[in-house]
């Protein structure tokens, strides 16, 4: 836990981020020493960073900043959560008051109350527990450990479960009869290549590379049926619809 030494910073007060530890608490400081020396600043319109600030504490003081900034998340959806619970006919008053807006608050209290306390990862931000807050119980617990055991960003939690989605409905669809294409294995490690290069599964790249060009063959076709009509003049021989796939 990391405390926060918060002053009024309406006015000239200012609340203080740590740095460096502090000094032992009997011990005096130099005559005309900043008792502030080695403190990032935190005011209401920006940070004041001190001169000569080394590059770990420059990189802690982002760390705390990060921390402070997603734990504000919960802070203020668990407060929501609270007044509509002790405060019905008042809540939107404080909410007023606060200066706050109600629709981001309702996003954080719904994901709070989806999370209940004991639930919540510390290792996790807000928003990993946010992408999982509309699955069940079980589905978040499982995603949560997958995505703390993987160290997985909020962006690879997300790709993750969508690849997932994908594959159960893949899984739901009747299953229809396969063909087997001979492939030259110049064209197969190309193919895998660009695969790669797309970061996709390589089967998945030859359904989407492929599916993308019949598309386009097939459009083409209505165009040109749409101009010259179903009996009109046939295309010239070597002209029709080419099936292209580049890396």
């Amino acid at each position: 836990m990391m405390a926060i030494q918060a002053g009024d910073i309406e006015g000239s007060r200012t609340g203080q981020i740590r740095t460096s530890p502090d000094p032992a608490p009997r011990q005096r400081r130099a005559m005309g020493e900043d008792p502030r020396r080695g403190q990032v600043l935190t005011t209401k319109v920006g940070l004041q960073m001190p001169a000569g600030m080394s590059f770990d504490d420059w990189e802690k003081a982002g760390r705390q900043l990060s921390g402070i900034v997603d734990s504000s998340s919960w802070w203020l959806g668990d407060w929501l959560v609270y007044g509509k619970d002790h405060y019905t006919d008042r809540y939107q008053r404080g909410i007023r008051a606060a200066g706050l807006q109600y629709q981001t608050l309702r996003n954080y209290a719904w994901v709070s109350r989806r999370f209940d306390f004991g639930r919540r990862r510390g290792a996790l931000s807000f928003q990993h527990h946010a992408e999982l807050a509309s699955l069940p119980h079980d589905e978040q617990e499982a995603w949560l450990d997958r995505a703390e055991q993987r160290r997985w960003t909020t962006k690879q939690l997300r790709s993750a479960i969508r690849a997932a989605r994908e594959d159960e409905a893949q899984v739901r669809l009747p299953a229809e009869p396969t063909r087997r294409l001979e492939v030259p294995g110049s064209r197969l490690q190309w193919w895998h290549k660009a695969a790669e290069q797309a970061g996709v599964d390589f089967e998945r790249w030859v359904l989407v590379t492929l599916d993308s060009a019949a598309k386009e063959a097939l459009e083409e076709l209505e165009r040109l049926e749409d101009d010259h009509g179903p009996d009109g003049p046939a295309q010239a021989a070597g002209s029709g619809p080419r099936l292209a796939i580049t890396a």
